[in-house]
């Protein structure tokens, strides 16, 4: 495995952080401590959950199965870089009550306190918002952040799904407060999927934030969709933004155009997707969700996958990425 800082910080993380969304919904308990035991055993120490994670009724589902994985010892908490997201409604089900969701500081408070006791921790290294919050003000979130880093309780702070003029206003408030500010932004950035290049990730980059791609493989259409569906296997992609995306004949003839130059090549579409990642300027590492071992295995080999410049200039011409801000959208 290979590691890199988070950011502009000192912190070394894995270049493939383990997502735990399917822990709970798809995979059971078992099946999830086998994946966390086998990325560990890869040298994967970033692993990324969030307090909603499980969903409805079963919000916080995944961030328990994560703590009674941590629970089992053998240094498995020292070992691991663990992150977290607040800002989903975490409150009793039903109609929403007040204040048990956002980034107020009653919230952020109430927030951390859940899932430290459900990941059973003392501490979160990588505490991220979930989604910008604007009816909260910036100084009313770094003052409630300061005091979780001053308890110990927070080490570092990260955005996810921010625009890039949300990270410039969150780090100048925290500027401004003589504080760290965000060290990271969790964003959707794939192959399919580049307009984080536009503006996020030169934000992320100006402000000394690691990126983190989520849906690497854009819901499994990066992923071979086009041949498991024609062998029968098309799991994932049978629904959601795959099966929508095969709907399209210009999206379907793209996504065949990229199968098509990685069989010239001799090439699997799942960890050519991440490679590709890997080679973009201000990316840590992406997250990548594993329902299996074999998944997980798949997604450590990219991470060794050299890709040539001659692949690398075939991806941007199957998908030309829409170029900075303000020429974007300018002249």
């Amino acid at each position: 495995m290979e590691y890199t800082h988070l950011g502009r910080t000192g912190l070394k993380v894995s270049r493939l952080v383990l997502g735990t969304m399917n822990f709970g919904p798809v995979t059971d308990e078992a099946g999830s401590h086998s994946i966390m035991d086998a990325a560990l055993d890869a040298g994967v120490n970033f692993f990324d959950t969030a307090n909603v994670y499980g969903w409805a009724e079963n919000k916080g589902r995944t961030e328990e199965i994560v703590g009674s994985w941590l629970a089992k010892g053998g240094d498995r908490r020292d070992k691991v870089v663990l992150a977290t997201k607040v800002y989903g409604h975490m409150g009793p089900d039903g109609p929403v009550w007040p204040n048990h969701d956002k980034l107020s500081a009653l919230n952020i408070r109430r927030a951390v306190e859940g899932s430290l006791r459900r990941l059973g921790t003392d501490h979160i290294d990588l505490y991220q918002f979930h989604h910008v919050d604007r009816s909260a003000p910036w100084d009313e979130i770094w003052q409630a952040m300061d005091v979780l880093v001053q308890q110990g309780k927070v080490l570092y702070v990260g955005s996810s799904n921010f625009a890039g003029w949300n990270i410039a206003q969150a780090n100048e408030a925290a500027r401004r407060r003589g504080r760290l500010g965000l060290v990271s932004e969790q964003c959707l950035y794939n192959l399919c999927e580049r307009r984080a290049e536009m503006e996020v990730v030169p934000a992320a980059e100006n402000y000394g934030l690691g990126v983190i791609p989520w849906s690497p493989l854009h819901g499994g259409l990066l992923g071979g969709a086009i041949r498991k569906e024609r062998e029968g296997g098309a799991g994932r992609t049978a629904s959601g933004r795959a099966a929508d995306a095969l709907k399209n004949t210009a999206q379907r003839e793209q996504i065949q155009a990229y199968e098509d130059l990685l069989d010239q090549h001799g090439l699997e579409p799942g960890e050519v997707a991440l490679a590709w990642l890997l080679t973009r300027p201000g990316v840590t590492g992406p997250i990548v969700g594993p329902r299996t071992t074999e998944q997980l295995a798949s997604a450590v080999r990219a991470v060794e996958l050299d890709l040539s410049e001659e692949v690398l200039a075939s991806l941007d011409e199957i998908f030309p990425g829409p170029g900075p801000s303000p020429e974007a959208f300018a002249w």
